[in-house]
């Protein structure tokens, strides 16, 4: 009993687990969501597939075991019991009894007998009578359903074990173990996965499969997952997913979705219309459809794809699908687009005006992963639209490194109109290096420096430039370190080294600065105010940490044509009926337990005294109970029974009587 409470608790445990955590998810979403550590204890322990872990269906079968044999070993005996007066009592054997009284009759035996089953009849009792070596034995009981209840309660148990069971994955375990069913781990098309991994419909065992249907599209299978990959289940109908609705609240959290569903029967052709949505599934013969999750069917794409090295600044006009990929080489490089998602909206909290947390949609944005020639991938989340930062626009990307890295964001401002085309066109003339070199020769040459011209002008409009691409591929703090290195070269004074630094960083500053508003007046901008040298000092900003971006390209993301995808469960249950019986059974069985008495009650009436022609003068009458469960109010039902029983039997001599009740 112990040992069964145990393995119960354990159970319970694990069904609450597999409750709380959404299973037979994608291990990248486990992996991101509790990191490396977790990911692997969780992952070692089955808690993604919780049901059908093996320690889980070894406790199963366990117990499935147990508590079979338990019933066939005791069923049998407690029926039999439930049969049985047991009219072979004897007179030591009921003294003993925890609850036995004795006393002494004057009425003829017949008498007593008759009362007895008289007060046996109004308390409830089934009672038998024994004549035997001239004494008389009454033999009564009831509560019998206390005995059924005991086989009921674990009969149950056996009945919820085999029909979760039948709902398990064990079914398909066993297919796989031998070789009928193998496990596909390649994503590929259904048309693409082989035979030997699809189930065919109709099948004994019940599945839990899921499956995502883009707008306007239908599917036959589902998914199940199984072992590192999954099984292609077939159904017998088609699902088609006419329209998708989905509500948010003002956090930009989904409020209600559901999907308007048209299900066709392959056989007969049946059409069923149905809007479903999360538990309010759509039923038909045995399999339930459930409204799970959402998220894009294909959302088409277009964006201009920026380079950022190379021809850098150009830029051209793509397109792009999610949950497709497409390539490009860059440099002798393979590259790989990989578009995963697509995002209407982006609330997220900011500081308003007054200070206070307020919540502010971002616009779409679409996720992407762009993987590089070795396989090494970095996640990017690039927006739609300029998001206002105090008053100052920027274009956003975040980036992820890595898996269960935090993301970072690059701040690209825009410009006057609110696009990419100032800050890109000032970063391809800071990439030219024969720009700078011109720009930074002209400055020279309005020095006094200038006027010697030839070698030297040209000589010092190298060095500027040098530094200028120092301080656009590797940042302020390189550029600051070359600048040191060449002072210390020239072994100059702390006066003069701490002028020609600064100058060094004035005429540095002078060549961005001339480049920036070249490429204005090239744009016709022929003012410059207040928020052009803002603009400025941001796309400095930018520029410095771009070689850390990872990407050679920047994906601007300008329109799209939203698709959506219903996730649907569908799920297929022949064991539920049998875990509704089987808590049927455990709840009425377990009721009789507690609420029915099972008790016994014996009056052996025997000869005390003998007249001269043998006839009994009185009779020694012996009361003996017991009581399946031992408790207190049986102390009180006996005692008063033998009370009753004496004085309906006309006790000539109770202080000669003996009495025990309180023993049990």
């Amino acid at each position: 009993m112990n040992l069964a409470i145990a393995l119960l608790s354990i159970l319970a445990i694990a069904s609450v687990i597999g409750t709380v955590l959404q299973q037979n998810q994608p291990f990248n979403d486990y992996l991101i969501e509790f990191g490396p550590f977790w990911f692997e204890v969780f992952n070692t322990l089955g808690l993604y597939d919780v049901y059908s872990v093996g320690w889980f269906v070894a406790i199963l079968l366990f117990l499935l075991a147990s508590t079979s044999a338990c019933l066939i070993r005791n069923a049998p005996g407690f029926m039999r019991d439930i049969r049985s007066f047991r009219l072979n009592a004897q007179d030591k054997s009921l003294r003993a009894f925890a609850h036995s009284r004795q006393y002494q009759s004057d009425l003829p035996a017949a008498t007593i007998v008759e009362r007895t089953q008289a007060l046996f009849g109004q308390l409830g009792y089934k009672a038998r009578v024994k004549e035997r070596d001239g004494e008389i034995l009454v033999a009564a009981r009831k509560g019998g359903m206390n005995r059924i209840g005991y086989v009921l309660t674990h009969l149950g148990m056996v009945v919820i074990l085999v029909g979760g069971l039948i709902d398990s994955k064990m079914y398909l375990k066993t297919l796989n173990m031998l070789g009928v069913v193998e496990v596909e781990t390649r994503d590929l098309p259904v048309s693409q996965v082989p035979e030997e991994s699809h189930l065919p419909p109709g099948a004994l065992a019940g599945f839990r499969g899921s499956v995502n249907i883009p707008e306007g599209k239908w599917g036959d299978v589902a998914f199940i997952g199984l072992k590192d990959g999954y099984v292609v289940q077939n159904l017998p109908f088609k699902i088609e997913v006419e329209d998708f609705h989905i509500e948010h609240y003002d956090t930009g959290m989904p409020k209600s979705f559901n999907s308007d569903l048209k299900l066709t029967d392959k056989e007969t052709g049946e059409v069923i219309e149905e809007t479903i949505r999360v538990n309010h599934p759509l039923k038909y013969k045995g399999y339930n459809i459930f409204q799970s999750s959402f998220g894009d069917g294909g959302t088409e794409l277009e964006f201009d794809a920026w380079q950022l090295f190379g021809k850098a600044g150009t830029k051209q006009e793509l397109e792009g699908t999610v949950n497709k990929e497409r390539t490009f080489e860059f440099e002798d490089e393979k590259y790989t687009l990989e578009f995963r998602d697509f995002s209407l909206f982006n609330v997220n909290p900011t500081e308003g005006p007054d200070g206070n947390t307020e919540n502010t949609n971002f616009g779409p944005s679409v996720t992407f992963r762009l993987r590089d020639g070795s396989g090494q991938a970095i996640e990017y989340e690039n927006y739609f639209q300029p998001v206002d930062f105090d008053g100052t626009k920027y274009f956003l990307s975040g980036v992820t490194p890595e898996v269960g890295a935090q993301q970072q964001f690059l701040f690209i401002p825009a410009d006057r109109n609110d696009s990419l085309e100032t800050f890109m066109a000032f970063y391809a003339t800071l990439k030219d290096r024969d720009e700078i070199t011109r720009i930074a020769a002209e400055l020279v040459a309005q020095t006094p420096q200038g006027n010697q011209g030839g070698a030297a002008q040209s000589s010092a409009a190298r060095s500027i430039a040098d530094m200028v691409e120092t301080f656009v591929e590797q940042g302020f703090s390189r550029l600051g370190e070359q600048v040191e290195q060449q002072l210390a070269e020239r072994d100059m004074p702390p006066e003069m080294a701490e002028q020609a630094r600064e100058s060094s960083f004035r005429v540095v500053q002078s060549v961005l600065m001339r480049a920036y508003m070249e490429t204005l007046q090239e744009q016709g901008v022929e003012d410059f105010g207040d928020r052009d040298e803002e603009f400025f000092e941001k796309a400095l900003d930018v520029v410095t940490v771009i070689p850390n971006y990872g990407s050679p390209i920047f994906v601007a993301p300008t329109g799209f044509n939203h698709i959506q995808s219903t996730g649907l469960e569908v799920t297929r249950a022949p064991g539920m009926f049998w875990v509704y019986l089987g808590s049927l059974m455990l709840t009425l069985g377990i009721f009789m337990l507690f609420y029915i008495h099972y008790r016994r009650l014996w009056v052996l009436i025997k000869p005390a005294g003998l007249t001269d022609d043998d006839r009994p003068t009185h009779h020694r009458v012996v009361v003996a109970g017991t009581d399946a469960r031992k408790n207190i109010d049986f102390d009180q039902a006996f005692a008063q029974f033998s009370d009753e029983l004496m004085r309906q039997t006309g006790s000539n001599d109770q202080n000669d009587a003996s009495t025990t009740p309180g023993k049990g």
